[in-house]
């Protein structure tokens, strides 16, 4: 090897590799060890380290690595030596994959030096998105890290190559909260080629239909005060459950929610396929990068479109067995017959057009707002770990509300257009004869009518979205440890 500079941070670097016992570390550990051992037993079981490490953004299924790799009597707990010898053999990995990220060997890596990292393991990012990801670690400003830098960010991550680094720089949630998922995820060539892109869709689904399931309720009153808003009686949200539970009981609740469910799946597969296809039109068939956050949102808008319209039928079949009386039909198919029977094709593109309006604010301000939110954080907690569960939980909590309450005003008038017919007495009128008669008769408030069980249901749709998504990904074998041994063995 060359010579390097006098008392430089790669000589540090170098000097340590393989060095004996260090003193500093050790008694950096010894304190690391008494913080995380809340009952100061002399041991830290799972529940401790769960707890002591919930502000570095690990997922559950890392923690739970670090006890079983680290635990080498099995008693499922680590004491002191279990523990160093841990953090040891993590320092080992990650001195190796420093060295790799450090090109020109200067003890320092930068955005460039990540940027290309990133594209041997086939993700391909802007220097700019490198450098934002430099920020995240970056503690002293310089726009570099530092072998110290790098060491702490990642000192309990249980990662073993560049793939885990680059996966959990990519991180992201999908979160399904029964609404518009405009802007789907970038993958890699090589996640498509592996399999992981199946696993995550997969994951995404069920996560998505337990979370409608769990909202129904909630999202079946939004609808009937969309439609039912003025109606003496039903006109809030209390006298709306009353209304539907003395009609059906309390399993009427539900109705409509099979079908919203069984929509996830095709729906999401068309809005991928689109996606990809849009995404190799604007970047050309021979780019496979990443796009900018304004390309994925012309991208996603386009996608969702696509996928709107291939789908749409089964919005309004939704619609209507959500508003269903009892014994009205006797399943999905009994509606849709007699639909077409009584009113024709075009009675399953009815609200069409503001629907699809609707796709364009959402779209905007639910990825400008998530991509503020998460910047924001980056920035103000430069130099700790990657955003937790909790943040990246709010982040989609908060974006996903505003696209909702800017597109809400469409999204009433497309529910009303396909009720219409279900509303007896009531004339078929246009989206702009819908719209003037609702602000005539009940003002501009009316155009929020059912907004209120719509953002309750926000917060608990994410939180259930989330866990059986994170857990679903682990029973797949994506994220855990077996996931990441079928994958190398793959290679």
């Amino acid at each position: 090897m060359g010579p390097h500079r006098a008392r430089s941070p790669w000589a540090h670097y170098q000097d340590s590799s393989y060095s004996g016992p260090d003193p500093e570390r050790e008694k950096r550990w010894a304190e690391l060890f008494d913080q995380l051992d809340l009952n100061k037993d002399g041991r830290i079981d799972i529940f401790e380290l769960r707890a002591g490490l919930a502000g570095r953004g690990l997922s559950r299924s890392s923690v739970d690595r670090i006890v079983k790799e680290g635990d080498t009597n099995k008693d499922g707990q680590l004491d002191f030596a279990e523990f160093t010898h841990y953090l040891r053999n993590n320092e080992k990995q990650l001195k190796l994959m420093f060295r790799s990220l450090d090109r020109n060997n200067d003890g320092e890596i930068d955005a460039s030096e990540i940027q290309h990292a990133l594209h041997t393991v086939g993700v391909d990012v802007s220097l700019e998105d490198a450098a934002r990801i430099l920020q995240s670690m970056d503690r002293d400003g310089t726009m570099t890290i530092d072998w110290n830098e790098w060491r702490d960010h990642f000192l309990f991550n249980p990662l073993r190559n560049m793939e885990d680094v680059a996966r959990y720089w990519k991180r992201s949630v999908m979160l399904d909260i029964g609404e518009q998922l405009t802007v789907p995820d970038e993958f890699s060539e090589q996640e498509k080629s592996s399999g992981f892109v199946w696993r995550h869709l997969m994951a995404g689904a069920m996560a998505g239909s337990i979370s409608r399931t769990g909202t129904a309720p909630l999202d079946r009153l939004k609808v009937f005060l969309q439609v039912h808003g003025t109606s003496p009686g039903k006109g809030n949200v209390l006298r709306g459950l009353q209304a539907m539970i003395k009609e059906g009981g309390l399993r009427s609740l539900w109705r409509g929610n099979a079908v919203n469910v069984l929509k996830i799946a095709p729906e999401t597969a068309i809005k991928f396929t689109a996606y990809e296809k849009i995404k190799r039109v604007i970047h050309g068939s021979n780019d496979t990068g990443n796009l900018k956050v304004h390309e994925r949102f012309i991208a996603g808008s386009l996608a969702g479109a696509t996928a709107q319209t291939a789908i749409y039928p089964v919005e309004v079949l939704k619609t209507r067995l959500t508003l269903r009386r009892t014994g009205q039909y006797s399943g999905i198919l009994d509606c849709a017959k007699q639909i077409l029977q009584k009113e024709g094709v075009t009675a399953f593109y009815k609200g069409y057009l503001p629907n699809m309006l609707g796709i364009i604010p959402y779209a905007g301000i639910d990825l400008a707002v998530y991509e503020t939110l998460k910047t924001a954080w980056l920035h103000r907690n430069r130099g700790l770990a990657d955003p937790g569960v909790m943040v990246l939980v709010g982040c989609s909590a908060v974006s996903s509300t505003c696209g909702q309450l800017a597109s809400y005003p469409l999204a009433l008038i497309r529910t009303r257009m396909q009720a219409q017919v279900t509303v007896q007495g009531a004339p078929q009128l246009s989206m702009t004869s819908v719209f003037q008669n609702i602000v005539t008769q009940e003002g501009v408030a009316g155009l929020y009518r059912g907004l209120a069980p719509n953002m309750l249901k926000v917060i608990p749709a994410v939180s259930m979205s989330y866990v059986v998504y994170e857990y679903t990904r682990k029973v797949l074998g994506e994220g855990g440890e077996e996931g990441r041994e079928k994958e190398s063995k793959k290679g």
